[in-house]
């Protein structure tokens, strides 16, 4: 909790006469996870300075819900309520980047990807609908649960209307908020190095790990600790970003415990909250999988080297397939160091994938923006919505 009582936040019967500002519009953030948390984070910054809005953060409660978003919430500053609570206000609008939940809530809920794309790259465990939206979270008793679906491609927009031709009205197009961010921040690359103490004459490669079983961290963590090993000197600095659900789920004493040779040998581990755009941003080239990192960094036209395991979870017509197609994919049985080195010498790779991961380059932050007050039935303020550079990397930038 923020530190104010939960009977006295707004929305309670006994809250009215402590507030400072009144007839504020109530928008209810929805996290489960950090990952959803992550993403609303870029979305918030487009509606939360207005002050005819007031927003409050939740976490449903089930099994779903993973350790540590209670902190994340807290850190964040914001007004935290109960689900118990959150779950009987009305609002004026649910913004969600995950299903969990959703079908609880007293308001019109935009659900947003907390990835690359609206639909999953990995292969769907749930055996109706489409991956990462099975039909049982979306429709309840005949009734679709969202106000709004957005999708950042109108391929996936339309394999979505195919999927659930009852919500083809709820579907919108607008686009990556978060690879705007990350475009917008390409022409600053020399400041996000120097901020993170990147010398010009020494190459940083990214690793990047999801989350399950067939993830690098899942299926060949021990390629990290001999990436650190090979690369170890001044030619190079590594840095690792693994998934949230992997701190969530293993915690971080014990991913810190398994990494604990490849920190030896100096790699820098990056906190799951942020961190990892910057990264990506300095990096001269990437170690990944199949998520939406490596989709990303191959978007961005970064040197891509793929943990050959991983395409054991990559959905036939994925972005990751596409992305499989056209990135180099590690080879066990020869020289790691070598490889590096010809991924580097290799530059920057023109890709489709930018091109697949969005087909409104640029312009999420406005499209986002407007759907929000569509549903709000409230005229957008009269500022732009701006896409912002990701936060820089610094030096003291805390580690797990």
């Amino acid at each position: 909790m923020t530190g104010i009582s939960w009977a006295r936040v707004p929305g309670s019967r006994t809250a009215e006469r402590w507030l400072t500002r009144t007839g504020c519009r109530r928008v209810l953030a929805v996290v489960p996870h950090m990952t959803a948390g992550t993403r609303l984070a870029d979305v918030l910054p487009l509606l939360e300075a207005d002050a005819r809005v007031q927003i409050a953060f939740t976490t449903p409660d089930g099994p779903d819900t993973w350790p540590g978003v209670d902190e994340y919430l807290r850190r964040s500053g914001g007004l935290v309520l109960p689900w118990h609570q959150a779950s009987r206000m009305r609002f004026d609008l649910a913004l969600a980047s995950s299903h969990v939940g959703i079908d609880e809530l007293e308001a019109p809920v935009l659900v947003l990807p907390h990835g690359t794309g609206g639909i999953r790259s990995r292969v769907s465990p749930h055996g109706t609908g489409i991956a990462g939206h099975p039909r049982d979270l979306l429709v309840r008793d005949g009734r679709v649960v969202p106000e709004a679906m957005v999708f950042a491609h109108e391929d996936d927009a339309r394999r979505m209307c195919r999927a659930f031709p009852e919500a083809a009205s709820r579907v919108v197009v607008a686009g990556d908020v978060c690879y705007d961010r990350l475009r917008a921040s390409m022409p600053l690359r020399l400041r996000y190095r120097d901020s993170a103490g990147i010398e010009a004459d020494r190459k940083l490669v990214m690793i990047s790990s999801t989350w399950s079983p067939h993830s690098l961290f899942g299926g060949n963590l021990d390629l990290i600790t001999r990436l650190a090993s090979v690369l170890r000197g001044p030619e190079y600095r590594v840095m690792v970003a693994l998934h949230p659900l992997t701190w969530s789920a293993h915690g971080t004493r014990q991913v810190r415990a398994w990494l604990a040779e490849a920190l030896e040998a100096g790699i820098r581990l990056l906190p799951p909250e942020e961190g990892w755009r910057a990264a990506l941003v300095a990096s001269d080239c990437v170690i990944g999988d199949h998520g939406s990192v490596t989709q990303y960094a191959a978007g961005l036209g970064k040197p891509v080297l793929l943990n050959p395991g991983s395409v054991l979870d990559v959905r036939k017509g994925s972005l990751a397939d596409l992305l499989w197609k056209s990135a180099s994919v590690l080879d066990p049985a020869r020289s790691l160091r070598g490889q590096v080195d010809e991924l580097i010498t290799g530059g920057s790779r023109r890709t489709a994938i930018g091109k697949r991961i969005t087909s409104m380059p640029g312009e999420a932050a406005a499209r986002l923006r407007e759907e929000i007050y569509r549903i709000l039935a409230m005229p957008e303020p009269d500022r732009p919505a701006e896409v912002t550079p990701v936060p820089l990397l610094t030096r003291e930038w805390p580690e797990r």
